[in-house]
């Protein structure tokens, strides 16, 4: 079959395309915009089918060099970081606490279904963790870091079985999150308790921009989101340095918090948290970023452990689901910030921190904002579940295989 590799610049237009596809599409199906459907996931999952039906039919199998797609993942976290006051981050240590103990027993529970499903297909018990958390709460990056280790204990089928698993469960989990949160919100008539200013991601499907985005305030935006990447990529070489591992996006947020909390008070420097222009750039980088990583899903490789990867999904769907709305809710408070943190953690525990940030940005631009959330969520990603899921998958391997 013919192969095409788009390059990167190819990639980022695709991307683009996608994106206004989806809105387009989101913008005619009220059934679509009712349940916040993150625009980027309609048309992400739209061309990805395209690029199989093309697969499938052997026409050419597509894929895609997505190097600047990994750099608008930095734009983001930064500009999250650049929103993120003081008092949201002192709101935000109880529930950054209590999602870290929920996702403690949700990452047991996740190997465990996986070890069942693997044991009811008749495959090696090692393989609970590539149906479990190492593919869900892990993701594609996770579970190719740990194919070698994988392969040396005799599970040589582990790492195609793990991204198609991965896969899947970033499309269940783009598309679970937002119903969850309009039923939690509407069903109790929750309200935004915060000042009704610019989103931390996008802007207001329902209230105006207080500010117009002006030519100087994008360019300035621009120039303070660049600084702190390069200062982001500074502290990581320093933390390295010292034998500890942690993902680019992580020092390029907190150096955004350091950065947006500090502006203030320098003298002839005008802030850009909080603005109009941020929110937008926010919001391009993370739509482009999603866009590109779904409609690059090569779904073809699910066909040949389809039945098993469904079954074993659907259970762990029902789960996460039922730990956010039984557990995760009533334990951050039963308000409109637990509902939108909710929304976001049952999209994280099976996707991906983006997909989460997308689910809870298409909350927020419905029903108003809640800082706090986009602060908590990436914490609770960058610093604890890939340890903890390091040490739990290296438990379960030790205990099912030799």
């Amino acid at each position: 079959m013919p192969q095409l590799l788009l390059p990167d610049f190819m990639s980022i237009t695709f991307g683009l395309v996608t994106y206004l596809v989806g809105e387009a599409i989101n913008n005619r199906v009220g059934l679509l915009r009712r349940f916040n459907i993150p625009d980027p996931v309609t048309g992400g999952l739209l061309f990805a089918l395209g690029f199989w039906a093309l697969h499938e039919l052997g026409v050419v199998e597509v894929s895609f060099d997505t190097h600047t797609r990994d750099l608008l993942l930095l734009i983001f976290f930064t500009g999250i970081g650049l929103n993120a006051r003081i008092a949201d981050l002192m709101r935000g240590g109880k529930p950054l606490g209590i999602l870290i103990v929920i996702t403690s027993g949700l990452l047991l529970l996740q190997n465990v279904i996986g070890g069942l499903g693997a044991w009811i297909a008749g495959l090696p018990m090692g393989m609970g963790v590539v149906l479990g958390s190492t593919s869900l709460l892990g993701g594609h990056g996770t579970i190719i870091a740990w194919s070698p280790e994988l392969t040396e204990r005799g599970l040589t089928i582990a790492p195609e079985i793990g991204i198609a698993m991965a896969t899947l469960g970033l499309v269940v989990a783009s598309v679970i999150g937002g119903p969850l949160g309009r039923m939690l919100i509407e069903s109790r008539g929750l309200t935004s308790s915060e000042p009704a200013e610019v989103n931390s991601v996008g802007l207001s499907d329902t209230a105006p921009a207080p500010e117009p985005i002006t030519r100087n305030g994008l360019m300035r935006t621009l120039l303070v989101i660049f600084i702190c990447v390069i200062l982001g990529y500074a502290v990581q070489r320093a933390v390295l340095s010292v034998g500890l591992t942690l993902p680019l996006f992580v020092p390029c947020l907190l150096v955004g918090m350091v950065v947006g909390n500090v502006m203030p008070f320098i003298p002839f420097v005008k802030p850009v948290s909080h603005t109009a222009a941020l929110s937008l750039v926010s919001e391009f980088a993370l739509g482009v970023f999603l866009a590109v990583s779904l409609m690059a899903l090569q779904l073809w490789a699910l066909a040949g452990m389809a039945g098993t990867l469904v079954a074993v999904l659907a259970v762990q769907t029902v789960l996460a689901l039922a730990v956010a709305y039984f557990v995760a809710f009533r334990f951050l408070g039963r308000d409109y910030q637990a509902a939108v943190m909710t929304a976001g953690y049952a999209s994280f525990v099976l996707g991906a921190t983006p997909t989460a940030i997308a689910t809870m940005t298409a909350v927020t631009k419905r029903y108003g904002p809640c800082q706090t959330a986009f602060i908590v969520l990436p914490l609770v990603s960058a610093l604890f579940v890939d340890i903890a899921n390091a040490l739990v998958t290296q438990g379960f391997l030790n205990l099912w295989t030799p």
